[in-house]
């Protein structure tokens, strides 16, 4: 039986979108680069046993490229440009690997950074993005995904303590110890934040098992029975949920770049095997069909690319609006589906062997075609701002 090197990095860069880069994001770019090289041949293998490598969370640490563009002291700041590269790599790699990113850092990071107070972010942001401590988002609830502004956790205030009562589901992190913010209802009906440490009494955490994708990191289902907290654990600049939104919205462009860093694996991948495939006395390279699905498959991944670029770009001069990164995460999810199951098809029979990496792609993709927002959520979102007129109900 023939071996396919399938796995390295090939760069692809049709139009040259990478090659002005400044010095510093491609710095980043390549100790991510570093830390792919590390990770990727034990990944399978952790994805096949549905293992969350918390040592590698803790090497991405080191390398920093946890922080996804916050500024946390004594760390190199990161552009938007940087983190999106990181964000990209990493998920070139694995996509668990690159859901830690998203959550460590993009979601749980990032609303301290935004809303913390300065004693939360002096105790939380550098263990957090150093990978010293692990933290997670909780959000959704079992009866809200896509609706999770009528999220149903509740808050209320007893003497100098808050009171916790409700549900989280699919919390990445959630049952791995750490710091969770969770997001639930004051007796006003706001919207706030709570920091809640997971050895909390009353906060009861298990790891969702029979998951097809994502299977390398935990997420969570979480009970929280009359968790008491003190009030210097509420996030003073959370108080609505406009400015849990703010971090959603900061964060669904890195889903754009996660997306595609999974296509340029599955393109990548599914070239490689056509270039060393002998079929019929030939490679499949000179197959004028499998030359036709390379080609639209590299046109979808150009595209994916200006686009991430492009809001990158307009990221660092604070001018990318909420909609535009609902587009990003729209288009590249989308072309990321047609990119990872079009290399599959091609790899044929292999394609669905971990050995050869496209299957756990294919599946990781779709678990970020729908976190951070499902594909119609996305689509109501941009429909509203260029008609005028709002249609989610």
């Amino acid at each position: 039986m023939p071996d396919y090197d399938l796995q390295a990095a090939l760069d692809t860069d049709y139009y040259a979108v990478f090659e002005g880069i400044p010095g510093t994001d491609r710095a980043a770019w390549e100790r991510a680069r570093e830390f792919v090289e590390e990770a990727l041949p034990v990944m399978n293998g952790h994805w096949d046993r549905a293992e969350y490598p918390v040592h590698l969370v803790k090497r991405m640490g080191e390398l920093n490229l946890l922080a996804d563009g916050i500024e946390v002291p004594g760390l190199e700041p990161m552009s938007p440009l940087a983190a999106g590269l990181v964000n990209m790599e990493v998920s070139r790699g694995d996509g668990s690997l690159g859901t830690v990113v998203a959550v460590q850092g993009g979601l749980a990071l990032r609303s301290i950074a935004f809303h913390g107070s300065p004693e939360q972010k002096d105790r939380w942001l550098g263990p957090l993005a150093r990978g010293e401590e692990l933290g997670s988002f909780a959000l959704t609830e079992p009866d809200h995904g896509s609706d999770s502004v009528s999220l149903e956790t509740t808050a209320r205030r007893d003497g100098g303590e808050w009171v916790l009562d409700g549900e989280k589901k699919w919390i990445g992190n959630g049952a791995s110890g750490g710091v969770t913010v969770v997001w639930a209802r004051d007796e006003d009906g706001n919207v706030r934040g709570f920091l809640v440490e997971q050895d909390t009494p009353g906060y009861r955490a298990e790891v969702i098992e029979g998951k097809g994708s994502l299977r390398a990191i935990h997420q969570a289902r979480i009970r929280l029975e009359g968790v008491r907290i003190p009030e210097a654990n509420v996030l003073p600049g959370a108080r609505r949920f406009k400015d849990t939104s703010r971090v959603l919205v900061a964060t669904r462009l890195g889903v754009a770049w996660s997306a595609l860093g999974h296509a340029t694996a599955a393109y990548e991948a599914a070239l490689a095997y056509a270039q060393q495939r002998v079929q019929f006395g030939q490679r499949l390279a000179k197959f004028q069909l499998v030359q036709d699905r390379l080609s639209q498959m590299l046109a979808e991944l150009t595209s994916m690319q200006l686009h991430c670029v492009h809001l990158a770009g307009l990221d660092a001069e604070g001018r990318m609006r909420p909609t535009q990164a609902s587009m990003a995460k729209y288009h590249n999810t989308r072309k990321a589906r047609f990119i990872a199951s079009t290399a599959r098809d091609l790899l044929g029979g292999n394609g669905i062997l971990l050995e050869n990496h496209v299957i756990r792609h294919m599946m990781d993709i779709e678990s970020i075609h729908t976190y951070e927002g499902t594909e119609s959520v996305q689509a109501l979102l941009i429909g509203r701002d260029v008609t005028g007129v709002g249609a989610f109900v």
